[in-house]
């Protein structure tokens, strides 16, 4: 008779924790069981019981790096008031570029990268759904007359544009000062547009 898949337990949990934070360190490209397993404190049999297989064990991981980078990235956003684009930028980047956030950041470039050029399978979807988490924290900034129309998903897919930009090069090559002048002359002309943006409405600026 076929053994039937174990429910979430605690055991489960520890693991996969464990598993994620061996993972930021060593990354997912050549992960294996066998090193995993001895590193947590586990077995390759443990893991693959709890998990069902190597790749349900990979999907856990990516669930659990996208939930830990969208909630990060939403503590650094979600203003109290719509503030503009300049300022989503000037947050999200000081966030990006702190030297505490490039484990994460260099797992989640990996797994993008994979993601694009695996479309199917364990890697399925986490590109586009980054793309998407990103996309929803920066309209969390826009007024909602600028968020709704075409043009405020424009902007923000420059701003997201701009940001990826720069981290994809931070990550390369740890230049945090030519980076940050870079995003801070973007920020001026996002700045120039979300003033332009108050010239039509209030009149604060």
């Amino acid at each position: 008779m076929p053994q039937e898949a174990p429910a979430p337990s605690a055991r489960r949990e520890v693991l996969l924790e464990a598993a994620y934070q061996y993972a930021l360190t060593h990354g997912l490209a050549d992960l294996s069981l066998r090193p995993l397993a001895g590193a947590i404190g586990s077995s390759p049999r443990v893991l693959l019981f709890l998990f069902e297989s190597k790749d349900g064990l990979l999907r856990a991981l990516l669930a659990r790096a996208r939930a830990d980078q969208l909630a990060l990235l939403e503590r650094a956003g979600r203003p109290d008031r719509p503030a503009g684009l300049a300022e989503a930028v000037e947050r999200v980047w000081t966030w990006l570029a702190a030297k505490e956030h490039r484990p994460l950041l260099r797992l989640w470039a990996e797994a993008y990268a994979r993601s694009l050029g695996r479309p199917e399978g364990v890697w399925a979807g986490f590109a586009r759904a980054t793309v998407d988490d990103w996309l929803g924290v920066l309209a969390g900034f826009q007024p909602p007359s600028e968020r709704d129309g075409g043009e405020g998903l424009t902007r923000r897919t420059l701003a997201l544009a701009v940001l990826r930009g720069a981290l994809l090069d931070l990550l390369a090559t740890d230049d945090e000062a030519r980076l940050t002048a870079a995003v801070a002359r973007q920020l001026d002309l996002l700045r120039d547009g979300d003033g332009d943006r108050d010239g039509d409405g209030d009149g604060d600026g």
